[in-house]
């Protein structure tokens, strides 16, 4: 009877023990409820619970990756996307993380998803587009600002993806081949004025070295030459005319 009884005593025991010891990692916090009243936060390590007494709630301190699903969203120039992100937050407030909200996950979920179609559809097509730094550190804000009570930080929020239509993309296909032909043609017109101006420049310096033009005929001539060509064209300068044109002149008068 004597050995029942020790081995009755030593199964509670153990039972007591196994009930009673929890062992939390580095990352985790336990929140302790006795008898239904917030007494305190322990770990990392371990912890002695009372059993039926105290009941633990475990919160796990690491920073959590959320994916946001693809939201609907009608910018400011009433163009209908499709707009996805992923938000980094982490627990600093086990307690409040706890008390203060029922499902802190399911909770910065739906907050996350309403605040980023607001937040897009703030912006016009464009911006939403060129301006995403502008538009994640928007949501980030007024994340971090709503899950304040409930002991949350949230670190970064970044946009991942934006849906366009197919008839916006094609139309945004167009002007940009409208925008890259405009430069195109503004560079040609550039060039062909940078050209003109160095023509002007030189103009006005053979109109006051004339020898120059006799000089820039001599290279013309060894230009030609060197073409194989059946048929041989040698321009000749009006100022080699000029000695005859007076002598004609003259004559007339006499």
């Amino acid at each position: 009877m004597l050995d029942y009884t020790m081995i009755v005593l030593i199964v509670l025991v153990v039972m007591f023990l196994a009930s009673a010891i929890r062992i939390l990692n580095e990352y985790e916090r336990a929140v302790i409820f006795r008898l239904g009243r917030l007494i305190a936060t322990k770990g990392p390590g371990i912890i002695i619970l009372i059993p039926i007494v105290d009941k633990m709630v475990k919160v796990d301190m690491r920073t959590i990756t959320m994916d946001v699903p693809s939201q609907d969203v009608i910018s400011r120039d009433n163009v209908s996307i499709k707009v996805s992100a992923v938000v980094y937050f982490r627990v600093v407030d086990a307690n409040s993380a706890v008390v203060e909200v029922e499902n802190y996950l399911y909770a910065t979920s739906q907050l996350a998803q309403t605040t980023l179609r607001s937040v897009c559809g703030q912006f016009e097509l464009d911006e939403i587009l060129a301006e995403r730094e502008k538009i994640n550190l928007n949501i980030q804000e007024i994340l971090d600002r709503s899950t304040e009570p409930w002991g949350i930080k949230v670190t970064v929020v970044e946009v991942k993806h934006i849906d366009l239509p197919e008839e916006m993309k094609r139309a945004m296909a167009k002007q940009a081949e409208a925008e890259r032909e405009r430069r195109a043609k503004v560079i040609n017109a550039e060039g062909e004025f940078q050209a003109a101006q160095k023509l002007t420049d030189a103009a006005s310096v053979i109109a006051t070295q004339p020898i120059s033009l006799q000089l820039r005929y001599l290279q013309t001539l060894v230009q030609v030459s060197a073409e194989n060509n059946s048929t041989t064209i040698f321009p000749v300068p009006i100022d080699l005319f000029k000695p005859f044109i007076k002598l004609m002149e003259k004559t007339d008068k006499e």
